[in-house]
């Protein structure tokens, strides 16, 4: 059985969503999911101050916070971030940059890893997230798994080759129906990553 960690950033619930489709389509899958929130950053003030970011900190305050030994645990990572101006969110550069201890070791080598994103405009900067995001993940000795064009569903679903990204509008609410397309790249990181952790 895969061990599979999501491991998200949402400051308003759109990462929390994707994640959540994740876990369903993980278990699907049949692999051991696990669901996990970095760290928030942000000053309660900042986060006090918009009625939607307020709410999901309510709303997920049950989810457990991501921690070194949840990526270890996993055998597969699939990551979920929000973006900001053209790359990742540093709430989950922050979590990253504190996985050296880990890397120091070995232990990151040869985990599979995906990566999603989300904005509020159509080309706000999703793909250029995920990829400063596989960039990181490069220095893990990771291995990356996108999920391509590996069904007809992306083409239809606004997904793209790097990975599900999601637009949202301005009341936070999904442009296009992009489940299929983080399922597909979930299942297919579970997919590659039980190949590989047969031989």
């Amino acid at each position: 059985m895969v061990k599979l960690a999501i491991i998200y950033y949402s400051a308003t619930g759109t990462n929390y969503q994707m994640a959540k489709w994740a876990e369903e389509a993980g278990k699907e899958a049949g692999a051991e999911v696990k669901v996990r929130k970095v760290q928030e950053l942000a000053p309660k003030e900042a986060m006090e101050s918009n009625p939607a970011w307020k709410k999901n900190v309510e709303e997920t305050k049950d989810v457990p916070v991501a921690s070194s030994d949840d990526v270890e645990w996993a055998d597969a990572i699939l990551f979920s971030t929000a973006t900001r101006f053209g790359g990742y969110a540093s709430q989950m550069k922050q979590f990253l940059d504190t996985q050296g201890g880990l890397w120091a070791k070995g232990a990151l080598v040869n985990k599979t890893v995906s990566a999603m994103s989300s904005a509020q405009n159509e080309h706000g900067g999703q793909e250029a997230s995920i990829l400063s995001f596989y960039t990181s993940l490069m220095h893990w000795g990771a291995i990356i798994i996108p999920p391509g064009y590996s069904d007809p569903v992306l083409f239809t679903t606004g997904g793209n080759p790097y990975g599900a990204s999601a637009t949202v509008d301005q009341d936070g609410n999904f442009t296009k129906d992009i489940q299929p397309a983080v399922s597909v790249q979930t299942k297919r990181l579970i997919e590659i990553t039980k190949k590989i952790i047969a031989k």
